[in-house]
């Protein structure tokens, strides 16, 4: 426990650090870690423990620099909606939503590589979109416990300096924090396992944060922009990673393939469900997967009937090809094994 206290605070410390260079991340750069020391359910009250003190640290060393014109607009739709993500945070797989969201801080992928010209054009959006912004930021916020990074391009394209990026994703976020905190804690989420790793993310955050007010001047503007659209992409990669190895350690999923006289044979496992993909050189690629008897029409379930009579077993699956679909049964009888064809 002493060991991976300390090495949260480290990892916690730098991430934070790097998160306010980057114009944010470090929640999703500390969701992999947190992995290793709580259930999934309770990373994000973890997380929100510690971001809303880098929150308050940072609003009170970059406090000017709030751009008050979003905050008024972005946080009231998104109190509602963090309630709904708080919520359903109780019954859904955070792994799934974890996959969705490394896919789509991957695709910040090409902005890293924009010119200096493109990368410097603001794009003020209408008031609608800073509202349908902030619903999404909420529900994203509740269900994950993270949210600036997501939203870090919406920042980086609306023109602002990277002081006030840091100022204005702050406030924009300690409410939502709290809320979070709140609903967590009436979730039965806030374990105390959950508040010692929260208090040591806190701490690590609040001494990046006075860190980071000495560094930031020295950086520039076209650097901290690319320094952001890297993190969203490291991140991302990061979290997928993540989400698909949990993932297929929980349905016991598997791939295998082999060579077939005619081609190449693929076989997926998912859960109790076996899949198989076909790949014949002379008729294409074909999908199959085992199926009951009682799923087939009933012409075709007499048809198998015949067939099947005596048998010692019998193993069906439904075939679906380019312009084909049909049944394949396999009949074992006397230990002999005879492969027949059923089409609708």
């Amino acid at each position: 426990m002493l060991l991976s206290g300390i090495l949260l605070f480290l990892f916690s410390f730098l991430a934070f650090s790097l998160s306010a260079v980057c114009g944010g991340g470090a929640s999703f750069i500390l969701i992999p870690a947190l992995n290793w020391v709580l259930p999934g359910a309770q990373i994000p009250a973890a997380l929100s423990i510690g971001t809303a003190s880098s929150s308050v640290s940072r609003i009170l060393l970059f406090f000017r620099n709030i751009r008050w014109s979003i905050v008024i607009w972005f946080v009231p739709p998104a109190i509602p909606a963090v309630w709904l993500g708080s919520w359903l945070l109780t019954s859904l797989n955070p792994f799934y939503l974890e996959l969705i969201l490394g896919l789509f801080l991957l695709s910040n992928l090409p902005l890293i590589f924009k010119s200096k010209k493109e990368s410097s054009i603001a794009s003020h959006m209408p008031k609608v979109y800073l509202l349908l912004i902030g619903l999404t930021a909420g529900f994203v916020s509740g269900l994950t416990g993270a949210v600036g990074l997501l939203f870090n391009r919406f920042y980086l394209r609306y023109g602002l300096s990277k002081e006030e990026i840091v100022a204005t994703r702050a406030a924009n976020e300690l409410l939502l924090h709290c809320i979070k905190l709140v609903l967590y804690a009436s979730f039965g989420l806030l374990t105390q396992h959950v508040l010692l790793f929260g208090f040591i993310i806190a701490v690590a955050a609040i001494l990046s944060s006075i860190g980071v007010k000495r560094i930031l001047p020295y950086i520039s503007e076209q650097l901290f922009q690319r320094l952001g659209y890297s993190a969203m992409v490291i991140s991302g990669m990061a979290m997928f990673s993540n989400a698909t190895a949990n993932l297929v350690h929980q349905n016991k999923a598997s791939l295998s393939y082999q060579s077939a006289d005619k081609g190449i044979d693929m076989k997926m496992q998912w859960k109790k469900s076996t899949f198989e993909l076909e790949l014949e050189y002379d008729e294409g690629f074909e999908l199959e997967y085992p199926i009951q008897q009682y799923q087939i029409p009933l012409k075709q379930q007499q048809e198998i009937s015949e067939i099947a009579r005596g048998a010692d077993k019998l193993v069906l699956e439904e075939v679906y090809g380019v312009n084909k679909h049909y049944y394949e049964a396999y009949v074992y009888k006397g230990g002999k094994l005879d492969k027949y064809s059923i089409y609708p």
